[in-house]
């Protein structure tokens, strides 16, 4: 008895001692042994504010200090990406804010602990502008999503973007998270209860609280990323309210101008196109076999091969007829020569998407054969959103087979549009620019132009049209004639004026006159190459087009009924004396887009064409023009999501929809599906003989 006695009170004695030990473990656990009181609430506020403005600047500064090349069309923005609140009411930096503030939630929930949270989000914000800053010092180009295959199978490339000297970044980003890391280990000290967000004894309640924390903040910045590339969606128009003015023609100053997350973010997740209805393996299987028929039918009576001719593109940068401007009048001519060479060749007008900006969608549809009536008005920019992240890119230079006969000069920086990249992507061997890294050879200007001549773009393709014994197909984007334009040229007699009895304005007569005097060079120049290629012994072709008019015709486009004629600029298709095809002119040219180009030119030529040129073929014989929704307005990055696109028949008027024959309306539908099947689709088409030449 005195035994269990004993044990009784040994095992009271335990279970004093053990509620003891629980009791000081809990009383430890909510008073932490340690002098400093834990820090308030509204102070964690106001340093996860600060912390997060530290990590937007930067990777503002990754972007905004590393440019050395001076772009005219694309000046850094600095501070003024922070003073243009008060300056411009723009918000966009606080938009900045806002996303990096989810992703630092989003840590702080998972981590529950606000040290930690704080010094990784900074980290990577530093990390990530230092990476920014390679690349632009090395491409000028901001970080893509396409870079994001770097993180898998192309890790190695990364070290493309890691510049000489790169030390000395690599020591100042070491300096600044050293600095950073020191200052949050400091607070953290001091910080009685070390930064700890949730604290209960209850573990289910803690992991469910921050799970949910966790995933409020992720699901709220996944959802704008998937939403505002999309028109008219929350997110778009919460970018668009707060100041976001998207700059894809030039991702540094984009990145520069909107921020770097923003202009990243709006190119994650672009609506391409819907998918028609009907879309299927058996469907597209159906599509070519209707189209290669078509191409038979077409080819009895052909007798040359496409790709047995060098074929030469011009993409003349605003070039256009200033004489056709509504309410302008100009003292003279000019373009007499190129007036000339329409007249005697395939030649008309050709209908642009854009009006003082948009080259790289027209450049698109030249190379693709696809338009961008038929994509989304979400997709503004095929080279920036489309492109990269394409698995399958057909363009017609492979025609040309491989990429050694595929060359590219464009006389500006090549990172513009992401066009070094895409050029590589569409099987170009070589892509010469000012920047390289193939550098084009001829870079004279005129006067006190900043642009490079045309008669250098010519004189330094003349060099790889002549070279070798192989045809190719050679790219020219030329540079002269780009907006602004400020008396550049001596000597200029041109001059211009209203008829509307209201006289144009000092600026803008300005610069319609520098203009005229710009496309008199390029006409000059133009003419002057074609003699050039006149005398080779081998047959080439050239497809020269204005992509779009200059935005200087202020006048004329406050009238909404002068906006098809700011629509239509100049076009030709011309062979030279050792081609069969010098002097031809097929029919349905008078009116054209640069989608159907390829088509026009097979036909000019002579020249067999693929299921697909085929379907161009037919395409072009039901609607000689087609564009997405236009404005007289100068070419902003932003589509028109409401209107019908523009169609033009043969004799340029616009046609509707509703009165389209049942065959317009079926070529119309196979169009989408063609398209939607290269870009947004399964590429049905890749595996079938869709594509080939015969």
């Amino acid at each position: 008895m005195s035994e269990n006695i004993r044990n009784t009170s040994s095992n009271t004695a335990s279970k004093f001692r053990w509620r003891l030990w629980e009791s000081r473990a809990e009383a430890d656990e909510v008073t932490p042994k340690h002098p400093h009181k834990p820090f308030p609430g509204w102070l964690y506020g106001i340093l996860f504010v600060v912390f997060d403005i530290v990590a937007v600047a930067a990777l503002e500064i990754g972007v905004s200090s590393s440019s050395t090349r001076v772009q005219v069309s694309s000046p850094t923005v600095g501070f003024g990406f922070v003073s243009k609140m008060w300056t411009e009411g723009n918000f966009v930096f606080l938009l900045n804010v806002i996303l990096v503030g989810l992703l630092y939630l989003m840590l702080l929930m998972l981590f529950n602990r606000f040290w930690t949270a704080s010094i990784v989000i900074m980290g990577a914000g530093i990390i990530v502008a230092a990476i920014e800053h390679f690349k632009v010092e090395i491409r000028y180009e901001a970080i893509l999503p396409a870079d994001l295959g770097f993180l898998g199978s192309n890790t190695g490339n990364m070290l493309t973007f890691i510049p000489a000297g790169a030390h000395v970044t690599i020591l100042v980003a070491l300096g600044a998270f050293a600095a950073l890391l020191a200052f949050v280990l400091v607070l953290r000290h001091f910080d009685g209860r070390k930064g700890r967000m949730i604290q209960t004894k209850n573990m289910s309640l803690n992991l469910t609280s921050r799970l949910i924390l966790v995933l409020l903040p992720l699901l709220g910045f996944a959802l704008y990323c998937m939403q505002v590339s999309t028109t008219d969606s929350w997110a778009n128009k919460l970018s668009q309210g707060m100041g976001d003015k998207p700059s894809m023609w030039d991702s540094v100053y984009d990145a520069q101008r909107n921020g770097p997350l923003v202009a990243f973010t709006r190119q994650l997740n672009p609506k391409v196109m819907e998918k028609p209805d009907n879309y299927s393996e058996e469907t597209m299987k159906e599509v070519a076999a209707r189209y290669t028929k078509t191409a038979k039918q077409i080819n009895a009576s052909r007798s040359n091969n496409l790709n047995d001719s060098t074929v030469v593109y011009v993409l003349s940068e605003s070039f256009s007829d200033p004489s056709r401007v509504p309410g302008l009048k100009v003292n003279k001519d000019s373009m007499p020569n190129i007036r000339k060479i329409k007249e005697n060749t395939t030649s008309g007008l050709m209908l642009s998407s854009g009006y003082g900006g948009g080259t790289a969608n027209l450049e698109y549809m030249g190379l693709s054969g696809l338009s961008m009536a038929n994509f989304d008005s979400s997709l503004t920019s095929p080279y920036q959103q489309l492109v990269p992240s394409a698995h399958w890119t057909p363009t017609i230079n492979q025609m040309w087979g491989a990429p050694a006969n595929s060359l590219g000069y464009h006389p500006y920086e090549s990172s513009m549009y992401s066009r070094a990249t895409n050029y590589k992507k569409f099987g170009f061997s070589h892509f010469y620019t000012l920047t390289g890294p193939d550098v084009i050879k001829y870079q004279d200007k005129i006067d006190d132009s900043p642009y490079v001549s045309d008669k250098s773009s010519y004189d330094s393709a003349l060099e790889g049209i002549k070279s070798g014994k192989s045809n190719k197909f050679i790219q020219i984007i030329t540079m002269q004639n780009h907006m602004p334009y400020h008396e550049w040229y001596k000597n200029n007699d041109y001059t211009a004026e209203s008829t509307t009895g209201t006289p144009l304005e000092k600026d803008e007569q300005e610069s319609i006159e520098t203009y005229q005097k710009g496309v008199e060079i390029t006409d000059q120049a133009t003419q002057e190459f074609l003699d050039e290629l006149d005398a080779l012994d081998k047959p080439v072709t050239v497809v020269f087009y204005g992509d779009h008019l200059p935005g200087i015709y202020s006048s004329a486009s406050e009238d909404e009924n002068n906006s098809l004629a700011l629509h239509l600029t100049d076009y030709f298709i011309w062979s030279n004396k050792a081609s069969s095809s010098q002097g031809n002119k097929t029919d349905d040219a008078a009116y054209s887009s640069p989608n159907f180009f390829v088509a026009q030119a097979a036909e000019h030529m002579d020249a067999k064409v693929s299921p697909y040129l085929a379907f161009l073929t037919e395409m072009h014989s039901k609607i000689a023009a087609m564009e997405p929704p236009v404005v007289n307005k100068i070419q902003g990055w932003d589509r028109i999501p409401e209107g019908q696109s523009i169609y033009l028949d043969q004799e340029g008027n616009p046609m509707s929809e509703e009165d389209f024959d049942e065959e317009t309306k079926q070529l119309l539908a196979d169009y989408k599906l063609i398209q939607y099947d290269i870009t947004a689709g399964k590429n049905y088409l890749k595996d079938t003989s869709f594509m080939t030449l015969p």
